[in-house]
């Protein structure tokens, strides 16, 4: 299934931090430059991700955002985005609650 896409940041604080690793050194530009490409990429189909099974979902994601479907998306040098999908008839919205290694990945859904 391919559907376009907005995408949005769960907060201005996580947006904030995207930007500000623009101005960084050269491996926070590299990895600028690959959530900029992963944005792009989850436009173009909302679904390019790979979903998390719900009982895999961390509890803090749900508590805090309300969230009821997770996605991640595979980075390059082992990093990992985070987002959601919440749609209605006219427009699908992915939220992207956070980046992280896949060393944190691994830890946050409890496969180490």
């Amino acid at each position: 299934m391919r559907l376009l896409s907005e995408v949005r940041f769960i907060d201005e604080k996580l947006k904030k931090a995207f930007y500000k690793l623009e101005e960084s050194d050269n491996s926070e530009k590299q990895l600028f430059k690959f959530i900029n490409q992963a944005l792009t990429n989850i436009e173009e189909n909302a679904f390019c991700g790979t979903q998390i099974p719900n009982r895999l979902v961390p509890k803090q994601y749900v508590k805090k955002y309300g969230i009821t479907n997770l996605w991640k998306y595979d980075l390059p040098n082992a990093w990992r985005l985070i987002y959601s999908i919440r749609g209605g008839e006219v427009i699908v919205v992915s939220i992207v609650l956070e980046w992280m290694t896949h060393k944190e990945y691994n830890r946050r859904f409890g496969y180490g």
